[in-house]
């Protein structure tokens, strides 16, 4: 049975590996820089305002949030990374957070969202080396489509699939948090994903 993405609450935020979710339930986990408008794809998939939070100044979520779906799955946002305004001892706990959650969560799908409108950023490659590494699915959202001329789309997602080394069989998934172009195809991914 599907999930249904409009059922969706916070549950936690964890600041330490204690707090992590280990209760067997399907987890998405969501990754992408700290200005790509993670928290407005999260919020349109789950037909939210704010849900997640949106920051005016980027690299607001510093924990693993949590966000329990339809009771029965977690979409968990991770923080946001390459933004410079914070300090290195704040970088390395981001860092080490984010280790500690690619090496004991059991991600059931990664989502690692990039921005349309530019080559992905060697963080990106990071994150999703790491998705590569933890050996589940990934599907990479190129967010902010609405920015974009009709005849800039298809460049834009080459120089993605190029530049992330994608094969065919990879999956990038066009989107607009602002216009919700993009979300079904993103919810049936997932939903995918939970039944393999």
């Amino acid at each position: 049975m599907s999930l249904n993405f409009g059922k969706a609450e916070f549950a936690r935020s964890a600041a330490a590996k204690e707090q992590f979710f280990w209760d067997g339930k399907p987890q998405f986990a969501f990754a992408g820089r700290s200005n790509v408008g993670k928290s407005s794809v999260i919020n349109r998939l789950l037909n939210r305002k704010n849900l997640a939070y949106v920051g005016s100044s980027p690299g607001k979520t510093t924990q693993v949030n949590y966000f329990s779906v339809d009771n029965r799955a977690y979409l968990v946002d991770l923080p946001g990374y390459g933004y410079a305004k914070v300090s290195r001892a704040e970088k390395e706990r981001w860092g080490r957070l984010m280790e500690s959650y690619f090496q004991e969560a059991h991600i059931t799908a990664g989502v690692l969202i990039v921005d349309i409108r530019h080559k992905p950023t060697i963080d990106d490659l990071t994150m999703h080396r790491w998705f590569l590494e933890s050996g589940c699915p990934e599907i990479i959202v190129a967010n902010k489509l609405d920015k974009l001329k009709k005849s800039q789309i298809e460049p834009a997602l080459a120089l993605i699939r190029e530049t992330l080394a994608l094969d065919e069989e990879d999956i990038l998934v066009p989107f607009s948090a602002e216009k919700g172009t993009g979300k079904e195809e993103l919810i049936r991914l997932l939903n995918a994903a939970c039944e393999d």
